[in-house]
């Protein structure tokens, strides 16, 4: 993402201004980054620095060191700008609970193309002007005449014996000696403190040691007269903190020490910003500090500081007579939802990546704890993925129970391939049950005719969301004596009767796959149990067979969730149930919307709580067809799954199986849109265009 953010300040139009990606943690101590950047069809267009504070509700447009609202592409119009500062601001209302932000616009000066778009956005947020600051800028392709005045300051300070010096770098006692006069010059004649304190100024320039220069004139090794502190960007310097002591100012040290600045050092740059000449917000300009700076050729440039009040009844109305485009309806934009959990993502990826601990480590313990308890279970142990979480199972029962390699295993003959792939791993041999055709879940009843002497355990999947009719399976493993290992894939927080997916069974395995509904940034997956034996025995196989460094117990595997994965996890989990309400909103508008003959649609769960609709499936004789007309209406949809196992060249044992149910659901079976971030207005969008579809247009 830094990468980005740079290239695309470089070519942008107003980017002049802006430090790089790496400032904006600057105020990390006290703010946090919540910067957005903006595409349209996949094309970064804008990007908005900001920083959060938790404590207030309050968003802050600057970059850290600098000023800085929006920043553009030249080819954005006015329309897209207002939309998008009204897109920004509804994203902070949304997803901060922001109530309020500060816009500081970046001066059309710095634009390659004069500019101020955003203005008019701002005053349609009812921003209220809260402070103008007045800066001094050398326009270095055309700035001012010097002055005769301050040619004689120069060689007034030359004659003095005066030269100009630049602190070298880490020379802590020379920083805190020029910081030391300027804190005492401001107390003299402004009775003010300097921002930062020498122990701030010390860490910055630290962090930053080729962007921040303090340059000094002396009137001998031990004497400082005069100085500033540069911040350098890549078109513009900045003088910051400029300071002069009596014996400087009396022989003019900082008109030398500018003129160097300005003509030798800082040649090459586009713009030499003198910094804010005006005290009390703006209400009283500095006119000595004016005078001094014009007369390097400089020119008045205002820094203006707007704070709109977010009132979503105003922000909606920032563009009324402006209808978005209809754009796609994706089916799963990953994208989005993990933008909706920034800035708390980032934030937690960037401890773990700075702790320098990245396996097995504090993240992963804090969410096996904070899993467990949200499901019910004494025990989750992550690991590598869903499949390997039911290998591993499977593995440990073999390995406790003493089962063979004919030991069988009843599963859903129409789940996905890893439920099945999990078996044979762990090798036993899997036994596809048919499921029943209102709900797509197991046959509890054709599960029972499958049951021989060398069953030993059962595998309920709880596919596409909805938990498995477990109270009969149950039943079933008690009457016949055999473990119930959850396939949870798919249910992450479904409840049946008070209890979770994942504490239905003896034993349960997740995904965290990042299309779930508690998903991670890449693979990730864990075992929930109640039984010690089988979590001991799950950990050690999933770190190659040990519990201790270099001493193996048993011929494991390398099945493990990193500290990013479970970072990202523990800042999604909590939303988790947030999150599949809005699922089952969404299902109930499919559910009462969709009228359609030629459609078969799933229906509502006595209680709602069963299903998490990880996805929405219709089933229909025509599903190509269908398939095709939404695409035409810019809707996505996926097929949950296209072959069914049984014949897949994977398992050839199966190729023989006549199961009629099975292939049927596989043939028509369609998946819907459904997220937690889909708007009402994309909902609606789906439910016409389905009750739309009729085969005579084909």
């Amino acid at each position: 993402m830094a990468a980005e953010w740079d290239a695309f300040v470089g070519k942008s139009k107003n980017g002049t201004f802006l430090l790089e990606r790496q400032f904006m943690d600057y105020h990390s101590d006290r703010f946090t980054d919540c910067s957005l950047m903006v595409y349209e069809d996949n094309e970064l267009i804008g990007l908005f620095p900001a920083n959060w504070d938790e404590g207030t509700h309050h968003v802050y447009s600057h970059q850290g060191l600098t000023y800085g609202g929006l920043i553009l592409s030249s080819e954005v119009t006015q329309h897209q700008v207002l939309q998008m500062m009204q897109a920004i601001f509804l994203w902070y209302i949304d997803f901060l609970q922001a109530r309020s932000l500060t816009y500081k616009p970046i001066p059309y000066i710095y634009s390659t193309c004069a500019a101020e778009e955003d203005l008019y956005a701002l005053f349609r947020a009812d921003a209220k002007l809260t402070a103008r600051g007045v800066s001094s800028v050398v326009e270095m392709d055309n700035p001012l005449k010097l002055r005769k005045l301050r040619i004689r300051g120069a060689k007034k300070a030359i004659d003095a014996g005066f030269y100009i010096d630049k602190m070298s770098d880490e020379d802590w006692p020379v920083l805190k000696q020029y910081m030391d006069m300027l804190a005492e010059g401001l107390q003299k004649h402004h009775n003010l403190k300097p921002v930062h304190t020498f122990e701030e100024m010390q860490l910055l320039m630290t962090r930053f040691p080729q962007q921040i220069k303090l340059f000094l004139t002396r009137r001998d090794r031990n004497t400082i007269v005069a100085g500033c502190i540069v911040f350098i960007t890549r078109r513009v310097a900045h003088f910051q903190y400029i300071s002069s002591n009596d014996e400087g100012r009396k022989n003019g040290a900082l008109d030398l020490l500018f003129r160097h600045l300005i003509y030798e050092r800082f040649k090459n740059m586009a713009y030499i910003d003198f910094g804010i000449s005006t005290e009390n917000r703006g209400l009283y300009l500095n006119e000595g500090l004016i005078f001094q700076k014009e007369g390097f050729g400089a020119r008045a440039v205002c820094y203006d500081a707007y704070v709109v009040e977010l009132d979503r009844t105003v922000i909606e109305q920032m563009s009324p007579e402006v209808k978005a485009p209809v754009g796609r309806v994706r089916f799963l934009d990953l994208k989005r939802i993990n933008a909706s959990f920034e800035p708390a993502l980032s934030e937690a990826i960037t401890r773990v990546v700075r702790s320098g601990w990245y396996l097995q480590g504090a993240a992963v313990h804090q969410f096996e704890r904070h899993f467990a308890k949200y499901i019910g279970t004494r025990h989750c142990v992550l690991c590598g993925n869903g499949l390997e979480a039911l290998t591993l199972i499977l593995r440990a029962y073999k390995i406790l129970k003493g089962w063979s390699d004919e030991a069988e295993v009843i599963v859903p003959a129409n789940t996905f391939i890893a439920s099945i792939l999990a078996i044979k791993e762990a090798g036993l041999k899997p036994v596809l049950c048919e499921p029943s055709l209102d709900n797509y879940l197991i046959n509890v009843k054709a599960a029972a005719k499958l049951v021989t002497e060398h069953t030993v355990a059962i595998m309920p999947v709880h596919l596409y969301g909805q938990i498995a009719p477990m109270s009969d399976i149950n039943t079933l493993a008690a009457k016949h004596h055999l473990i119930v290992i959850e396939d949870a894939a798919q249910a992450h927080g479904a409840t049946l009767e008070g209890r979770k997916a994942g504490h239905l069974g003896d034993a349960a395995g997740f995904s965290f796959y990042p299309g779930k509904n508690l998903g991670a940034l890449g693979d990730a997956g864990c075992v929930t149990t109640d039984d010690d034996e089988v979590a001991e025995l799950v950990r050690k196989l999933g770190n190659y067979g040990s519990s201790e460094k270099y001493v193996n117990d048993y011929p494991g595997l390398n099945s493990r969730t990193d500290e990013i994965q479970a970072a990202a996890l523990e800042i999604k989990l909590p939303r988790l149930d947030a999150d599949n309400e809005r699922r089952v909103e969404i299902a109930r508008k499919y559910i009462l919307g969709i009228d359609n003959p030629l459609i078969q649609k799933p229906e509502m769960p006595h209680d709602e709580r069963d299903n998490v609709f990880y996805i929405f499936p219709v089933r229909t004789t025509d599903r190509d067809q269908l398939q095709k007309w939404l695409k035409e209406q810019g809707i996505d949809t996926l097929i949950h799954y296209p072959i069914p196992p049984h014949r897949q060249k994977a398992l050839p044992e199966f190729e023989k199986l006549k199961l009629p149910v099975t292939e049927q659901i596989h043939r028509e079976i369609l998946s819907l849109p459904i997220s937690p971030i889909m708007t009402d207005e994309e909902v609606e969008r789906v439910i016409a265009a389905v009750n739309s579809f009729n085969l005579s247009e084909e």
